[in-house]
């Protein structure tokens, strides 16, 4: 066990360090990267800003110096200055990651559980109404946008609920947990459903047929000749076997997640990590995209370390891989 997480922690680190390369390449030395101080600098930046940025960077310099510049402001934790805001790339990371976090966490465990549930009883249930009904369920929501979702809950408990007078839940913004718990949830509740709903429904389908396959397999047919109870043979032995598919899409869903929900931090004018990137896209703040591409990709990374040591608990299996 011990050697298979070190394995995939080796290679999350591996794998981080390609992508430092890429970018890099990307925005150091591929094309339109002629001008890189100038860029980072940002459109209104005076030819001594831009001089003052090359000089910091090293941009005078051989391409493996001004590489290994970057990547050790990496690993101490400096993704660079924005010139635009006027303050480190950090300081606005910081202010931004835990309004992501916070929504992807949420949104996740609904969306989990509610799947997860959901469809094992469409499986146990098998072509049953409720079966049917769960799937036009799921495809109703699956095939939904989530900006047409959102724009609707916000339209039904947002709107009108303010024209009866009842404020329940803020149209847009953000309310940080340390400042008001309370209002921390209720700013978070109709996001949290959108993103949930539109998810649920992938992982309704996927628990569905996953729990199909393993009901039918020989040593489920062993433990309920053993005398088992029906209870016991789902939900101890079919639904272990059942979910590994499951937390694997689970890893790289969250992971893509806490990298920045665009759309739905978009429609809730909620300034987390996929706002500020596109904010940063129109502002031509390099330093801040970088930054925020270097989070996301961390993100993944870790997500799906945590998800392989998770399956292997689920799966004793994969640990001689």
């Amino acid at each position: 066990m011990v050697r298979f997480l070190v394995r995939r922690v080796l290679l999350g680190v591996f794998v981080m360090f390609v992508v430092t390369i890429v970018v890099f390449i990307i925005f150091f030395v591929g094309p339109g990267s002629a001008d890189v101080a100038r860029t980072l600098a940002g459109r209104e930046a005076t030819p001594k800003t831009v001089a003052l940025v090359a000089h910091r960077l090293l941009l005078d310099r051989p391409i493996y110096v001004q590489y290994w510049h970057f990547l050790d402001g990496l690993l101490h934790g400096n993704l660079g200055y924005s010139y635009y805001h006027g303050q480190p790339v950090t300081t606005i990371l910081k202010q931004a990651f835990p309004v992501t976090l916070s929504l992807a966490l949420g949104a996740a465990v609904i969306w989990l559980v509610l799947g997860v549930l959901s469809g094992v009883l469409s499986a146990v249930r098998n072509r049953s109404f409720w079966d049917r009904t769960v799937t036009v369920l799921a495809l109703f929501f699956y095939s939904m946008p989530s900006f047409v979702l959102g724009l609707l809950l916000l339209y039904v408990f947002y709107y009108q609920f303010t024209l009866a007078g009842i404020h329940l839940f803020p149209g847009a913004g953000y309310t940080y947990l340390t400042a008001n718990p309370l209002k921390w949830f209720q700013g978070l509740v109709l996001p949290w459903i959108t993103l949930a709903l539109v998810s649920a429904a992938a992982y309704t389908r996927l628990t569905r047929g996953s729990m199909l396959d393993v009901l039918n397999e020989d040593y489920v047919r062993t433990a309920r000749s053993k005398g088992l109870s029906e209870h016991r043979v789902i939900y101890r032995h079919a639904l272990r076997s059942a979910l590994t598919p499951v937390v694997s899409q689970f890893g790289i869903d969250l992971g893509v997640l806490v990298g920045g929900a665009v759309i739905t931090e978009s429609v809730f004018g909620m300034p987390g990590l996929g706002f500020t990137a596109v904010q940063a896209i129109g502002n031509q703040d390099l330093p801040v995209i970088i930054g925020i591409v270097i989070v996301a990709s961390a993100a993944v990374v870790v997500a799906n370390i945590l998800v392989d040591a998770f399956y292997a608990v689920l799966d004793p299996r994969v640990r001689l891989h």
